[in-house]
Order: structure tokens, then C-alpha cells, then sequence
């Protein structure tokens, strides 16, 4: 079952869930701001898109800015850091059992299909 991270404020976000919706593809919408990942949930979804917990982290959140800019972190610190504030998780992910995007943009969703 795809599965689509979704958050609704965000337009590319709402593209990524458009996309999948126009493609008449089943997915499941999981409002992560809502029902925030568990570290262990993060750390698997960090390995089906083959990422480095960096590279999710939104760099340019004022949480991001204020709490952790230019600080030395561990691998688990990042990850705990977007558990903690789940708003800092790069958007729209989608993945497709062990197989994951960040759907930026939309159409790299195809990737995974």
C-alpha cells in the first residue's frame, strides 16, 4: 500500500496527494504533524529513501534555526530532533513498502511505483 506523509498546509504537500489522486492510485494519508512518527519508524523510513537524517531535516524552520543551526549533532540527535518537532521532516514522503521519495517534486512519486 503506498503511503503518502502528508501535510495539508503545505502546497507541495497537497501536490503530492493530488498527483496520486489523479492517478486513481490507492494510498493511505498518514497527517504526520497529527500522529507524529516514533523514532523507530523515522529511522525506517530514513532507509527506504536511502537518506542520511540530514537531508530530511527542513534547514530553514525557524525550530531548526533556533534549536540546533550549526551544532554538532549525532545521527540519533537529528532524529530525535524531527520526532520531537515533526515539522522539521522534509514534505511530501511517499513510500511504497521498502521504498521511499520525498515527492519534490510530485513526480518523482513514479520512482517508487
Amino acid at each position: 500500500m503506498i503511503q503518502i506523509y502528508h501535510n495539508p498546509r503545505c502546497r507541495k504537500s497537497r501536490e503530492g496527494l493530488a498527483f496520486l489522486e489523479d492517478k486513481g492510485i490507492d494510498f493511505e494519508e498518514i497527517r504526520y504533524l497529527d500522529t507524529p512518527l516514533s523514532f523507530k519508524q523515522l529511522e525506517a523510513l530514513l532507509g527506504h529513501l536511502n537518506m542520511e537524517p540530514q537531508q530530511l531535516v527542513r534547514t530553514n524552520e525557524a525550530i531548526w534555526k533556533e534549536n540546533y543551526k550549526g551544532k554538532n549533532l549525532s545521527r540519533t540527535e537529528i532524529i530525535e530532533a524531527m520526532v520531537k518537532h515533526p515539522k522539521l521532516i522534509e514534505r511530501p514522503i511517499v513510500s511504497n513498502g521498502n521504498k521511499a521519495v520525498v515527492a519534490r517534486p510530485a513526480e518523482r512519486i513514479t520512482e517508487i511505483l
